[in-house]
């Protein structure tokens, strides 16, 4: 098949863009608003920045724990979506939240009781610490309600209903930039919080995100609006069918988030000036990868639909193309990172070290992002959606943990290079990951029907 003929498929681009547009869209404000918050917190000063960076490395923790679980569930339910099997795609919704809560419960009581020496990993700098204890013990409380909305979010997204998602998220995080606002310096007769008012307003947009998701679900009767009997239908062996497939992607999300934990420790020892400077260098480039998560989502459902449906042929066709228009746009996200990121930096109020640092970071960023973006789409987009997670589990661990988490320490604590040159050690994983991932994808070993599999 020719490149043109490859790509000859109105149908693919329509699908693709309905999909990808509304979650690019939800991530780009999501993105834009953190930003907003960023610079917010940053006129506390440095310090300030570090400590709620650092608390929020615990929350990353849990994100990708979240991410694991619910990652493993779309795998199921967007296949389940293929052949309309609404009864076992709550099951799976069931399970998710089940998995989810445990998690996020754990990780509230370790937040909430051993705060400091959570925090204490990451940095010996005891202001840091002091300031990032007190947001933890405020922000641990959003933990359980963030993973009952991850549950539903995901859930509707593989089953192609993207605009609730967004419109949910979005007006929650609007929410949270005005309180961000008013909380932290006290605006407008609202008490000046500082750091912890930033918790607060986190902790209350959280509460209202999950409201507004239950009820966009269960007011319009959504097709997994279940009732808690059809949630918890769970046989044993739907349960180790299910587990069978999603523990890889949990153990992949979390190991792969304590090894770049190991980053953010490298970080902390390096300097609070290299801490500020990866927060904000982070979170400039969470807003380029938005365009990459949209189509790196719309690439699972899509190609699980397709499985579902017993269409493997057409399966592989979309990995194809989407291993191929990932990289593509990425190389001109990276140009423009390279060129418009002084003037986004500019709106810091930091020291020229720190500025100097995160402009390199995202120099190193925008080279290498083309790479990276072909590890998601493949790893997420592709090989999870045909249930090929054990591999996953060996590439991405093994890419983080053999090549990246050794080359950082290093880097950052032994041969003692600029952050910048440390940042580039990281992206050695993802070349790693690019040699190893391309040709598993070309042997179509990783199509897996599941959902004739576990159908019961």
């Amino acid at each position: 098949m020719g490149i043109i003929q490859l790509f000859n498929d109105k149908k693919f681009f329509k699908s693709m863009l309905k999909l990808a547009i509304p979650i690019a869209l939800q991530n780009l404000i999501l993105s834009s608003l953190n930003l907003v918050d960023t610079i917010i917190i940053g006129g506390l000063g440095e310090t300030a920045i570090a400590s709620v960076g650092l608390a929020n490395q615990y929350f990353f923790l849990l994100n990708l724990l979240l991410f694991g679980i619910t990652s493993g569930s779309s795998i199921f339910t967007a296949q389940y979506w293929g052949n309309k099997d609404i009864k076992n795609i709550r099951r799976v919704l069931g399970l998710c939240l089940l998995t989810g809560c445990s998690a996020a419960l754990l990780f509230t009581l370790g937040g909430l009781f051993f705060p400091k020496q959570i925090l204490s990993i990451f940095s010996k700098d005891a202001d840091v610490i002091m300031l990032g204890s007190q947001y933890l013990k405020i922000i641990v409380f959003s933990y359980v309600i963030t993973s009952i909305t991850f549950a539903y979010s995901f859930t509707l997204r593989s089953t192609g209903q993207v605009k609730i998602p967004m419109i949910v998220s979005v007006t929650a995080l609007a929410i949270n930039t005005i309180l961000n606002y008013l909380l932290v310096y006290g605006y407008f007769g609202f008490p000046k919080m500082g750091t912890n008012g930033s918790a607060t307003a986190t902790l209350i947009a959280r509460i209202i995100e999950m409201c507004l998701i239950l009820f966009a679900v269960y007011r319009k009767n959504n097709v997994i609006a279940a009732k808690f009997s059809e949630l918890m239908d769970l046989s044993k062996s739907f349960i180790l069918n299910f587990f069978k497939v999603t523990i890889p992607v949990i153990l992949n999300e979390s190991i792969w988030a304590l090894g770049v934990t190991m980053y953010a420790i490298v970080y902390a020892r390096m300097g609070t000036e290299v801490i500020a400077s990866t927060n904000i260098s982070s979170t400039v480039e969470r807003i380029t990868w938005v365009i990459f998560m949209g189509l790196g989502n719309a690439c699972a459902v899509m190609i699980g639909h397709k499985i579902g449906e017993g269409n493997e042929r057409d399966a592989f066709i979309y990995a194809k193309r989407f291993i191929i228009l990932g990289p593509v746009f990425a190389m001109f996200a990276g140009i423009l990172v390279f060129f418009t990121s002084p003037w986004i930096l500019s709106a810091y109020k930091v020291s020229p070290v720190v500025y100097n640092y995160a402009a390199k970071n995202l120099i190193v960023f925008s080279i290498f992002l083309w790479v990276k973006v072909f590890n998601f789409t493949s790893i997420v987009g592709i090989l999870r959606s045909g249930g090929d997670t054990t591999f996953c589990l060996i590439l991405d661990t093994g890419g983080v943990w053999l090549i990246g988490v050794p080359l950082v320490f290093l880097g950052g604590l032994v041969w003692h290079l600029p952050v910048y040159y440390v940042y580039a050690l990281v992206y050695m994983e993802e070349v790693a990951k690019l040699i190893i991932g391309l040709p598993r994808i070309l042997s179509k070993k990783w199509i897996n029907n599941l959902a004739s599999k576990t159908a019961v």
